[in-house]
């Protein structure tokens, strides 16, 4: 008997707009560490509009992120790819002076399939094989603020070799702006299967990719008492990349025709390398308005640095229920826990003991709750989550 394979295209464009505070300088330990544990759960466009609440639903390869059992629910195989785009709208503010940065981003979020197979066994009629690529976070973002604060942030010249140097204290203008890229994403590789119809058991492999890449700039002219003009320009360019491996297990029970529930286990993502690079380059220029003729040259110092560390994200547990209205919708509810107490960093030649205790110490274990409902009108479904 032929399968049907059929292909869906779906775009998923949300609109963001928040306010962000920008910061002169780079992510510390415990920043990053959750910003490697982040997943927004990205997906299909029906995935998205339930609000991602399909952890006892299964039949839509998204939920197979959540819970692996949800793949044998599926009684033909299919494939899907998903585009977004993320529009960010920055306001900032310093001393006084408001600055709007727009940033818009298009991503090929999501891409998989569900192959699934008839057996000859009573127990076990229906297996199926998932492959999955989906993004957890996607970190691109430009913002930029300018003003003047009144003090300098570099007060001398690197090439002034007079005891005492010559202090630029007057600041004139300054101006910073960041712009992050990248992403983290991940492969699931799943397997699962039905028992008499009622019990669906899954799990897989789960390889997971991070790629972030952050340039800051800052702008900095000053002047002395005398009206010398000092331009300072410092840029930062880091990057980090790594790889990490994770597991997942999950089941789904149903009950009769309209009620199930499912409970899932995702591991911590283990990143046994992580590979951070950062280059420094900081400029100054000739002095403009030379009063004093102060003998200064134009210099350039420029730095590089990193290293190698592993990483441990934390653990997730979701439990899930639906309700399903026959042919008219559904209701459906997926709770999940985190624990952000377990996130660690693993010593390569760093020091993490500060990042690791603050770990234990400041963060706290998560709580989510996922609402989702759908109820198909004739050609069109109503979704809401």
């Amino acid at each position: 008997m032929k399968r049907l394979l059929s292909l869906v295209v779906l775009i998923y464009i949300p609109l963001v707009s928040f306010t962000q505070t920008p910061n002169y300088q780079a992510l510390s330990s415990t920043d990053l560490g959750v910003l490697f544990s982040q997943d927004h759960n990205y997906g299909t466009a029906r995935f998205e509009a339930i609000s991602g609440a399909f952890g006892a639903l299964g039949g839509d390869i998204s939920a197979f992120g959540i819970n692996p059992a949800g793949s044998a629910i599926t009684l033909s195989s299919s494939a899907s790819f998903s585009l977004s785009n993320k529009n960010l709208n920055y306001s900032s503010s310093y001393y006084g002076n408001s600055s709007n940065s727009l940033d818009n981003s298009f991503n090929f979020s999501q891409a998989g399939s569900i192959l699934t197979f008839k057996t000859n066994s009573e127990e076990w009629k229906r297996v199926a094989l998932t492959v999955n690529y989906r993004v957890k976070s996607d970190y691109s973002s430009f913002y930029r603020a300018e003003g003047n604060s009144g003090f300098s942030y570099y007060k001398e010249h690197l090439d002034d070799i007079e005891t005492p140097k010559n202090q630029f204290e007057e600041s004139i203008e300054q101006r910073f702006s960041v712009r992050k890229s990248g992403k983290s994403s991940v492969t699931n590789f799943g397997l699962s299967a039905v028992y008499n119809n009622k019990f669906f058991l899954g799990t897989s492999l789960n390889f997971h990719d991070l790629n972030i890449n952050r340039f800051s700039y800052l702008e900095e002219a000053s002047n002395d008492r005398d009206g010398n003009t000092l331009n300072s320009d410092k840029s930062i360019d880091s990057f980090i990349q790594g790889n990490g491996f994770s597991l997942s297990l999950g089941f789904i029970y149903k009950f009769d025709q309209n009620l199930r529930l499912g409970v899932a286990y995702e591991t911590p993502t283990w990143y046994n390398e992580i590979i951070d690079d950062f280059f420094t380059k900081f400029e100054q220029a000739p002095l403009k308005n030379d009063a004093n003729n102060l003998d200064f040259r134009a210099v350039r110092d420029t730095k590089e640095d990193g290293g190698i560390f592993g990483f441990k994200t934390n653990s997730r547990i979701t439990l899930s229920g639906a309700y399903i209205f026959g042919k008219k919708g559904f209701i459906s509810f997926d709770y999940s826990y985190k624990d952000y107490k377990s996130l660690k960093f693993r010593d390569n030649g760093f020091s993490f003991e500060d990042a690791n205790q603050s770990f234990m110490t400041n963060y706290r274990n998560t709580h989510s709750f996922n609402l989702g409902t759908e109820w198909p009108f004739n050609k069109f479904n109503l979704r809401g989550g």
